[in-house]
């Protein structure tokens, strides 16, 4: 989950959620907590680009022609919908085992991802349309550095698309205290110093010559589940342009 620029890998951090890597896509397994947020978080995704970039709601294959990163990409639970909805897609992450479990299940999908097992340097020269990075930027030594690599590999105009915990209390209790603390979230995955807070994101995101364009929360509702909204107190995203 864990792919970084080469001064911000924590090792710690690959060998950690390398060894989930192997029931990474079962729904219920040690990774069931990102299974039931990525309809929310392809959700986001989805009217950021159709904001951006005019498309029709409607089009299956959205991306077609347009060049995406996720980096942190885990075992794919990102990569594959974005290449399904047309993109050329690259996944990197620190971890090799998240990398041989997503070539596996990408194959038998049928589908052409390009995975790489590094940092963000794996990307290469050509630079992409769109990059993502969700629940990453929490794990990574330097995120001032890591935006700077995400940025790096845009192209102007092109989209950066983020998600990571609050530091608040509420993330306190919900992620680490019951998350962690009942066996919803595998023990040791967060660290609630490192979490950054909105202000904090934004800082990196300038810095690195980006415009942030929307910010909006991912709370837990007992009735609907996760849910997008004004709350920022759990978790965020954030979406920002190269200019």
């Amino acid at each position: 989950m864990n792919a970084t620029a080469p001064t911000t890998v924590r090792a710690q951090e690959a060998a950690h959620f390398g060894k989930l890597a192997a029931d990474w896509w079962d729904p219920k397994g040690s990774s069931a907590m990102l299974h039931r947020l990525n309809p929310v978080r392809l959700r986001y995704i989805r009217e950021q680009l159709d904001h951006h970039w005019e498309l029709d709601e409607h089009d299956r294959r959205p991306l077609a022609g347009k060049r995406a990163a996720d980096v942190g990409c885990g075992a794919g639970l990102l990569c594959e919908p974005l290449a399904r909805l047309g993109a050329e897609v690259i996944g990197i992450d620190a971890a090799p085992e998240n990398i041989a479990a997503a070539r596996i299940h990408a194959e038998g999908q049928g589908l052409a991802i390009d995975y790489r097992a590094g940092s963000i340097d794996m990307l290469g020269a050509q630079p992409f349309d769109l990059v993502t990075s969700l629940e990453v930027i929490e794990h990574v030594e330097d995120p001032a550095a890591f935006v700077r690599g995400l940025a790096g590999a845009l192209k102007a105009g092109g989209l950066l698309i983020l998600s990571t915990p609050n530091r608040t209390p509420v993330s306190r209790l919900a992620m680490i205290t019951l998350g962690e603390g009942l066996g919803a979230i595998p023990r040791g995955t967060h660290d609630w110093d490192r979490f950054l807070t909105p202000d904090e994101l934004r800082t990196h995101l300038e810095a690195a010559g980006l415009e942030v364009l929307d910010t909006e929360g991912l709370s837990f509702s007992p009735t609907r589940g996760f849910v997008l909204g004004d709350n920022l107190a759990l978790n965020y995203f954030v979406t920002a342009r190269r200019r």
